[in-house]
């Protein structure tokens, strides 16, 4: 795999998580928008369990076969590069995980940097939270699961720590 030349800083935020669950990644400009799926899924701890596109200046960008609707005229992610988008720093995009839960993504060129020689890329550099759990519900579920963990008097505290496994910090970040 050849060395790439240019590296897009990239701030990742889970839109309307409050307080901001965020990553701030560095990925190569060459970067498929299918390969930056994956790195999404791994830097915000998805499990890729569900449907995603990209929304890009108003088009749509992801798996033509999972177009559910078939009237978004999804293109094939596959076949897009980042370099073909990203002009500025500064550009905004958007990445949805999951249609039911909606998990929408705002994603911002931050920096357009030389790659560093000996760095592999793509990487996390840092980043806030932790990633809610697959399935909560969405923000508004997210928000419902994190007062039941922390309030052992409310009805489901204990049905949703045994769904997490048993313990949660949503003030977690593995970096």
């Amino acid at each position: 795999m050849p060395t790439p030349q240019t590296i897009y800083q990239i701030k990742v935020t889970l839109n309307a998580s409050k307080p901001p669950i965020w990553r701030r990644i560095l990925v190569s400009d060459t970067t498929t928008l299918a390969k930056l799926h994956d790195i999404l899924q791994t830097v915000m701890g998805w499990t890729n369990s569900h449907l995603h596109h990209f929304i890009i200046n108003e088009e749509f960008y992801g798996s033509p076969e999972d177009d559910e609707f078939g009237d978004m005229g999804t293109k094939n992610e596959t076949r897009f590069k980042l370099n073909q988008f990203v002009n500025r720093t500064g550009f905004k995009f958007r990445y949805e995980y999951d249609f039911g839960d909606s998990w929408l993504h705002n994603l911002v060129v931050e920096k357009i940097l030389p790659a560093e020689k000996g760095t592999h890329y793509p990487v996390c550099i840092t980043g806030k939270r932790a990633c809610p759990h697959e399935d909560v519900g969405g923000v508004w579920g997210y928000d419902d699961f994190l007062a039941a963990i922390s309030n052992p008097k409310h009805p489901e505290h204990d049905e949703m720590l045994e769904w997490i496994g048993g313990d949660f910090d949503p003030e977690r970040f593995n970096l």
